[in-house]
């Protein structure tokens, strides 16, 4: 590991534990059945750690979606060609997604990255930031070399600065890449020591016959790469993803920068994982969105000892998932820093956090 990605790692700390406090007894304060919000107060109290006060706003939010090619594509474990990764990046110029009909709608601003794409895509992003055209076939060959794998980190952490630097309040992660469901069921299958029939699942809506082939590969793959388990980085470079590499450091740079950063589903949790596990502390700056229908994106959150709040089965990947907390937590917000308190009723003035 290099001496700068090492020394951002040194730099995350607790969350705020006095501001949770506080939350949690502004909370208390409000007058409305006592812990009636559920996971939904327990996420605000999350939020109030990370930013480091009790009272704030979540203003301004992003969503950095990942885009880059798999190798893998080409062991026949997707429904679509390898050039639906281009094509859907592309969409998100255009605002013609998924993710950007939602995003629309939650007041989120997208930032697609290239950071892999196996084509060149003008306008997608500064050229520069591009790791490689693709990762290799993991059946076959690794992924990508470790200083490729370090630097797909250390671009994922630097997104996050540069959207810290422009007032980022929450960030929302997302991906694009034909053939990344097959790659985290790699490497949620070795994370978590799990067999390749719990972890991997329909992707996109494979067939029974090419679920059968996907578990399949996913099986040689564990047979033919020995990564170090001690070390995320070496993992990736073998058989991870470049989307996943930059999704682990968007998460790592939320602990670095204090941005609570939202888990969307599979692809994403699996990112959450390498994330903690080159630094624990790490988990306590993500947000859970939802209960994805890929199995192994559950036994993450598990593992992570986080709770979804969305139980929808949904799959769709972009970010989905993670922009449609969104909405969600405005409603919560409003109410944890608006609410009538229980002081206002004994003659004390109303109080408002914001």
């Amino acid at each position: 590991m290099s001496g700068k990605l090492e020394r951002l790692l040194k730099e995350i700390r607790e969350p705020d534990k006095e501001a949770m406090e506080k939350a949690r007894e502004h909370w208390l304060n409000i007058a409305k059945p006592l812990k009636s919000f559920g996971k939904f107060e327990d996420l605000i109290v999350r939020i109030a750690g990370i930013r480091g006060e009790a009272g704030f706003s979540l203003e301004k939010r992003s969503l950095i979606v990942m885009c880059a090619d798999n190798g893998v594509v080409a062991e026949g474990v997707t429904q679509t060609g390898q050039h639906m990764t281009r094509v859907v990046s592309e969409n998100f110029l255009k605002g013609d997604t998924s993710a950007c009909r939602m995003a629309e709608y939650a007041g989120v601003e997208i930032f697609p990255v290239d950071i892999g794409v196996r084509e060149d895509i003008e306008g997608l992003m500064d050229p520069l930031v591009k790791v490689r055209c693709g990762t290799g076939n993991i059946a076959r060959e690794d992924a990508m070399t470790r200083e490729e794998a370090e630097k797909a980190v250390l671009i994922g952490i630097d997104s996050v600065r540069t959207l810290k630097e422009k007032g980022c309040d929450l960030i929302a992660t997302g991906e694009m890449g034909i053939g990344n469901t097959t790659v985290s069921s790699v490497l949620t299958a070795f994370l978590l020591g799990r067999e390749a029939e719990e972890v991997t699942g329909r992707g996109a809506g494979l067939s029974e016959e090419g679920l059968a082939r996907k578990t399949s590969v996913v099986k040689a793959i564990l047979n033919r790469h020995s990564p170090d388990r001690d070390d995320p980085i070496d993992i990736l470079s073998k058989i991870g993803g470049l989307d996943i590499a930059g999704l682990t450091g968007v998460f790592l740079g939320g602990a670095v920068y204090r941005i609570p950063v939202i888990i969307d589903g599979f692809i994403s949790a699996v990112a959450a994982l390498l994330a903690f596990r080159m630094n624990r502390l790490a988990s306590e700056y993500m947000l859970p969105s939802h209960s994805s229908k890929e199995g192994g994106a559950g036994l993450i959150l598990k593992e992570l000892a986080l709770s979804p709040l969305i139980e929808g089965e949904m799959f769709t990947g972009e970010g989905c998932g993670a922009l449609m907390l969104i909405p969600l937590l405005d409603m919560v917000l409003k109410v944890y820093n608006e609410m009538i308190t229980f002081d206002s009723w004994n003659g004390k003035e109303r109080y408002r956090l914001l």
